[in-house]
């Protein structure tokens, strides 16, 4: 009789994570004191996991995964950690990043396993140093138990998840974070300063909610072209998209004066928008609307809601520059309707995303050949993808000649010329038609953050890091909160990295890659930087990481890619990769 098989354990489980912040640069500089210290610190920290009932599963050189049996202790044990390792005398003390998270475990061996240790894990990487991360699901066991404040992260894209993890922030008196520069609070800009929030769906159909992104994402773009306004960025605003907040925490977080939010209700062709704009210092109702109209007169009902919005603000701007402003994209309400399906694909930024997006533009363009902003969006998933290993193999050749025939069609389309002058910038090598091209999408909407993001990477390519670093900035602002702001910090990394500052370039690199860490450009970056620095062995390290989340990626390819206009640069980002370990 064969032996029985063995059940494998699960159970619910309160989950913390902690490791040293920059321990292997600790090491490589002084490796027994790193060591004594460590050990002095893991002292305080297995004992006030005991008393906090915990019991430590799982220990691997500087980090601890450690269960508890429940959140509140979970939270108390990590802030009374952080608190005593705080006073630990300057020149002997490791800063420990935290993460909690409440969920299903597999036990073998005394050890924890399964998707409940690797959240932790992320949440521990989104940690800043000396500071505790919390999952959503730890945040809402403790939120009215504890006397602690969180600040709410958003949803963030972590390493091998597929769906993001929304991550809260612990804040206490002796836990102040030592925020990055690009995080810090915000002043109220100089003139009228707007977020639009994600409109509520209530037509009773999930498959709706791409329309009612799609509408927002549209004011947004109008309300932006008004150069009088300071308005916030998409992918920062639908931050906030399914959450019940409060609009003075959205005015603190991104730094605006008015908020606009409303709901939208379709039921066939007929579709019902109702919209309000709130003066989120005072709380004042500024104004309130509802509009009705026809799917198929769609681009007025915006146009509508747009100009209301501008002349409740600021009544002395000229409505005339709003019209102007909206011409319609397409003729085909089918067609635009496969766009608006497409952009939330092309926001998860994953390779599936990418696939949709390809499937949708093109039936987009199979309708109407003549739709700028789905050959626009076409060309430029095509060429981002051969950057992060999802190309086809004839995807630099389309997406050039899709780009080519946008600068031909679009002189008045911000958003198509700022996707065609990534193309051309990074496929093409048309440095000056790219320069062109982005600056004019800048001249048409000066408000866009995603414009400035791409100018900074366009100004990159074309070797002017200072623009492009400060490009970069003025999209962070624009839009403060951004999922994708990894994409900007990497940018500066690179310009940092062309500019031979290999420190500046290794602290937004690896800034990057906790914002997002699905983004190739961030490893590279982390890379040349430790090659520059001499610090062989972690870039290595860094280059095995960078293989792991794309393996098909080889010297050849970049070799293919070379985007740099400054080839001396092309030679020592090449060297670098091929110095830590980038197979050929």
């Amino acid at each position: 009789m064969s032996p029985q098989k063995q059940k494998v354990e699960r159970r619910l489980a309160a989950l913390f994570a902690a490791d040293v912040a920059g321990y292997s640069r600790l090491m490589e500089a002084d490796e027994v004191g790193t060591l004594r210290t460590l050990a002095a610190h893991r002292a305080i920290m297995d004992g006030l996991i005991g008393e906090h009932g915990g019991r430590i599963a799982n220990t691997a050189g500087d980090s601890i995964l450690a269960e508890f049996p429940s959140a509140v202790d979970a939270i108390q044990c990590a802030v009374e950690i952080q608190e005593q390792l705080d006073h630990a005398p300057e020149g002997r003390r490791l800063q420990f990043r935290i993460g909690v998270h409440v969920g299903d475990v597999a036990v073998q061996g005394g050890d924890l396993l399964g998707d409940g240790v690797n959240v932790a894990a992320r949440l521990q990487e989104l940690a800043h140093p000396g500071c505790i991360c919390v999952s959503e699901a730890a945040y809402h066991s403790v939120r009215k138990l504890l006397p602690f404040a969180f600040s709410d992260m958003g949803p963030q894209k972590v390493k091998n998840m597929e769906e993001p993890v929304r991550a809260y922030a612990l804040k206490t008196r002796s836990l102040a974070p030592a925020l990055p520069e690009y995080a810090k609070p915000l002043p109220l800009p100089d003139k009228p300063s707007i977020a639009v929030l994600p409109f509520t769906n209530l037509s009773g159909d999930p498959q709706q909610e791409y329309f009612a992104d799609g509408l927002v994402e549209d004011i947004i773009t109008g309300l932006s072209r008004v150069k009088s306004f300071f308005v916030i960025a998409r992918n920062s605003s639908f931050t906030y998209k399914g959450r019940a907040v409060d609009v003075r925490q959205v005015s603190r977080e991104l730094g605006v004066q008015y908020v606009l939010e409303g709901s939208i209700r379709k039921a066939g062709t007929r579709v019902r928008i109702v919209g309000q704009l709130i003066d989120a210092i005072t709380g004042h109702h500024v104004w309130a609307d509802r509009f009705d109209g026809d799917m198929n007169d769609i681009f007025e009902l915006q146009d509508r809601i747009t100009e209301s919005v501008v002349g409740a603000v600021e009544p002395s701007i000229r409505l005339e520059e709003i019209r102007q402003a909206h011409n319609k994209p397409t003729d085909y309400v089918s067609a635009y309707d496969l766009y608006l399906r497409a952009l939330p694909c092309f926001y998860k930024m994953t390779q599936e995303g990418f696939a949709d997006v390809r499937k949708l533009t093109n039936e987009a363009l199979s309708i109407d050949p003549n739709f700028t902003l789905a050959k626009a969006l076409g060309a430029y998933i095509r060429s981002i993808s051969v950057s992060q290993c999802w190309h086809e193999p004839d995807d630099i050749r389309v997406a050039i000649r899709m780009a080519r025939e946008v600068m031909s069609e679009a002189r008045d389309d911000p958003t198509s010329l700022r996707f065609a002058a990534q193309v051309l910038a990074y496929s093409a090598k048309e440095y000056e038609a790219a320069l062109g091209a982005i600056e004019r999408s800048l001249y048409l909407n000066p408000n866009s953050a995603q414009s400035y993001t791409s100018s900074g990477w366009v100004n990159t390519h074309a070797s002017r890091p200072l623009v492009g670093i400060d490009h970069f900035h003025k999209a962070m602002r624009l839009s403060p909160v951004d999922p994708e702001k990894g994409i900007a910090l990497s940018g500066i990394g690179m310009c940092y990295l062309m500019l031979q500052h290999y420190e500046d370039a290794l602290k937004w690199g690896e800034d990057a890659l906790r914002e997002m860490p699905g983004y190739g450009s961030s490893y590279r970056v982390v890379i040349g930087a430790l090659v520059g620095l001499g610090r062989l062995d972690e870039a290595r390290k860094a280059a095995g990481r960078l293989m792991e989340a794309f393996p098909t990626y080889t010297l050849s390819l970049q070799r293919q890619i070379n985007p740099w206009r400054d080839q001396a640069f092309a030679q020592r980002y090449l060297d670098a990769l091929q110095i830590a370990g980038v197979p050929e």
